[in-house]
């Protein structure tokens, strides 16, 4: 700063001193001096003049003597340095001094006519020449003028002196302390202050340098012991804290780090962060770190590799701070070990895919393993199998031998099953009693539908459990990938309807997928959407069949049929609707529709008819026979304020095999209701006669097969159909029970049943199945027998 300053003010005084002072003194100088000329070329012409006019006598007198007299006079004149004369003739030619004057002086000359004034007038005679040194630029100034220059120049000298030694100490001085201590706290790192004390601006701004100093030193003190406490904070935090800078490389880490991860710190600063971390998840963590580069705050999960080459699963949050574009991005992360969560993550996942009590996997890592070789299949070719087993009559151990028999009865299956599976085959447990697995093979239908038929043969042998033989077997659904399905849920699903549709057919073995099966089940699904809306719009209606004497050919009562009225399809058959409903638990929201309706229809018949004895015959299936059902008949029976015994419950002889306590308890207390009970069916399954003493059963319905047969075309047919009738229907008077026989459609067997001593009969002999309104214009129109008593 001295060499800068000082400089440049003593430039700028010798600027002032040049511009101003100089050309002022120049100009002094040269007006002395052309003064001084002027005055000197007056001299000379005056002179000159006296000294021409001197002459002109001697000169036309030819007096050469007297002219060079008056030249000596001349020349002895000091500022005449050479006299010249010549007369007009040339015989006068004087020059003094006649020595040469030397070449370097300066040396101008004025020239005179010298004229002779005669009585003729002027004449001139000669010429005179005067040699003289002009005045020089500083000879022309005399001693009083050189003396007036010598003291303004020493006046000028003393200001400039006295203010360049005032600019040293008055500006110079402080600037200079004030530049010490600005290098000495650049320095020592610590504040210095300046020691100068003025009033001046210089004062001023020694002590606003102070006072900035001192202000400084505060914030730098409260700065360090920011820092300090932030550090400390940063280093005693229990988490594992690290810094980097804008390429990614470590700026800091926290003690907690260190301690965890085992490396010095010295040894990790400058390192680019990724080269920590294992090679198979840097790529990860580098293309994680440049899509969220822009984010404040980001989380990615990783694998570090520590000191002693372990591998760590942490979890890093980094956060950065908003910066401007100027200042270089930094940012501060967390990595939290996770290593002991990955592992109880990995154990509840095995935990969450497996079945615990086969040790199976469960249907979440079936479905799984099926997407993985799904994906193997695409990019390998070849075809894959998947086996879907329902294990059939396994609620009855449940029900009748406890869960944990079940249990043990699951565990002793999937054992066998897992006997029986090729290598590389996956088993899996669907549900309760549902099993599937995935096989690979060559020829994979063969193979799947050999692997089918031996888990069937294990079902052959009767299962001893808890003392107890029971006969279990398995439906088997198979479907084929890529034949049968495009993707994974596709394939399970088509073997899991390949699997029901076997139920259907009658359980105990296998069934392939094919084209059918899919139709069915849309049209099971079609069924589905048609009962929904049936039962939401009470599409549900009851049809009532005439029950007739045999013998007086009066109508004694009516079996409820139900039947749907499809806005569009009209009248819709009643089989698959029932099948399809059993299948999906709609049959109770349909039975209590239609056995409303037909309650309802059957007391607005018998308050027109005045009847008060035929009776209504409802049918249940084993679903509908719930412990609900005797309350709900008592509540429409008092609703309706019918007679209980005008109301027969139909149930087949599937509803008895079941042999289950509970429904037998309900059959009671219906009989003990007051309503009767009518075993329908008759003959078509086991037509054990235990069920007529077993069961409270008032009347037994003879199935519509053996009434068909009887009037045959084979007589050995017609002959047996008519002794079992006979059987059936001496057994069934012998227990007090009445006989009706069903599907009457002839005169024929119309007779040969009365002779044979069956009570009623229906049929289409008689009647079809009939709305509430053609039975009510019946009524209404006397179209109808006068009904008898039972």
């Amino acid at each position: 700063m001295k060499s800068s300053v000082e400089r440049r003010f003593l430039a700028l005084v010798a600027c002032t001193v040049f511009v101003c002072i100089v050309p002022l003194f120049t100009l002094f100088l040269w007006l002395a001096s052309s003064n001084a000329s002027t005055e000197q070329r007056h001299n000379i012409s005056v002179l000159l003049t006296a000294n021409a006019k001197a002459m002109a006598k001697p000169l036309w007198d030819f007096d050469a003597e007297s002219v060079r007299q008056i030249a000596a006079a001349v020349v002895s004149d000091a500022s005449v340095m050479r006299v010249t004369v010549k007369d007009q003739t040339g015989d006068i030619d004087i020059t003094l001094p006649s020595a040469p004057l030397s070449p370097a002086l300066n040396i101008t000359s004025l020239s005179e006519n010298i004229i002779y004034q005669h009585i003729d007038g002027p004449k001139q005679v000669g010429t005179i020449t005067l040699f003289f040194q002009p005045t020089g630029f500083f000879s022309s100034v005399d001693s009083n003028e050189r003396i007036l220059v010598a003291i303004f120049s020493g006046a000028l000298l003393i200001v400039i002196g006295t203010t360049v030694f005032g600019n040293r100490m008055m500006v110079m001085r402080p600037l200079a302390k004030l530049t010490a201590a600005i290098e000495a706290t650049q320095q020592l790192g610590s504040r210095h202050s300046v020691d100068w004390a003025s009033n001046d601006e210089m004062g001023q701004l020694a002590d606003s340098f102070n006072t900035m100093q001192l202000k400084l030193q505060q914030e730098e003190n409260e700065l360090k012991n920011a820092h300090r406490l932030a550090t400390e904070t940063y280093n005693a935090t229990p988490a594992m804290l690290y810094s980097l800078d804008q390429y990614d490389r470590i700026i800091g880490v926290s003690d907690h780090w260190v301690l965890a991860t085992g490396y010095r710190r010295e040894n990790v600063i400058g390192l680019f962060f990724a080269e920590l971390l294992s090679e198979s998840g840097r790529q990860a963590y580098e293309t994680r770190k440049d899509n969220a580069n822009a984010a404040a705050r980001w989380e990615h999960t990783t694998k570090f590799v520590c000191a002693d080459g372990s591998i760590m699963d942490v979890l890093i949050v980094e956060s950065s701070p908003k910066i401007s574009p100027m200042q270089k991005r930094m940012s501060l992360s967390v990595m939290t070990d996770i290593t002991a969560l990955k592992q109880a993550e990995a154990r509840n996942r095995r935990q969450a895919l497996t079945d615990h009590l086969t040790g199976l996997i469960n249907r979440q890592g079936f479905e799984m393993a099926l997407d993985s070789e799904i994906a193997e299949t695409d990019k390998y070719g070849g075809s894959l199998a998947c086996l879907f087993v329902d294990l059939d009559r396994f609620k009855w151990i449940n029900d009748n031998l406890g869960h944990h028999a079940g249990d043990k009865t699951l565990q002793l299956i999937v054992s066998m099953i897992v006997n029986l599976l090729p290598q590389n085959s996956i088993a899996a447990r669907i549900g309760g009693d549902e099993f599937a697995i995935l096989l690979r093979a060559n020829d994979c239908e063969t193979a799947a539908t050999n692997l089918a038929a031996d888990i069937c043969k294990l079902f052959e042998a009767p299962f001893i459990i808890k003392g107890t033989s029971t006969r279990l077997s398995a439906s088997i659904g198979i479907a084929l990938y890529p034949q049968h399905a495009d993707n994974a849920s596709e394939l399970l699903q088509k073997a899991d309807m390949a699997m029901y549709d076997r139920k259907r057919d009658g359980k105990n073995g296998l069934q392939v997928f094919d084209d059918t099966i899919g139709r069915n089940t849309r049209k099971r699904a079609e069924i589905e959407q048609t009962i929904e809306k049936a039962l939401e719009n009470e599409w549900f209606d009851a049809y009532l069949q005439p029950i007739i004497d045999l013998k007086t050919n009066r109508i004694i009562g009516y079996e409820a049929l139900m039947r749907l009225h499809h806005p569009e399809h009209g009248v819709m058959a009643p089989f698959d609707i029932i099948a399809t409903a059993e299948e999906t638990g709609a049959i109770h929201d349909i039975g209590k529709q239609v056995f409303g309706k037909a309650f309802e229809h059957f007391t607005a018949l018998s308050a027109l008819s005045g009847d008060n004895t035929s009776y209504l015959a409802v049918n249940l299936s084993p679903l509908q026979i719930e412990p609900s059902l005797p309350v709900w008949l008592a509540s429409i029976v008092h609703l309706f304020n019918i007679d209980p015994s005008r109301i027969v419950i139909e149930i087949t002889e599937a509803t008895m095999l079941h042999d289950n306590p509970g429904i037998q308890t309900i059959l009671r207390k219906i009989a003990d209701f007051g309503c009767r009970i009518a075993l329908d069916d008759f003959g078509t399954g086991y037509s054990s006669l235990s069920y007529l003493s077993r069961f409270m059963v008032n009347i037994v319905k003879i199935d519509q097969s053996f009434i068909r047969s009887m009037t045959g075309d084979v007589q050995e047919t017609r002959d047996r159909s008519r002794m079992l009738i006979e059987g059936i229907t001496a057994i069934s008077h012998k227990m007090k029970c009445t006989v009706v026989a069903e599907g009457i459609e002839t005169e024929e067997q119309r007779y040969l049943l009365q002779a044979i001593g069956v009570d009623y009969g229906q049929g289409y002999l008689f009647d079809r199945p009939l709305s509430f309104e053609q039975l009510r214009d019946r009524i209404l129109h006397k179209d109808i027998p006068a009904l008898k008593v039972v």
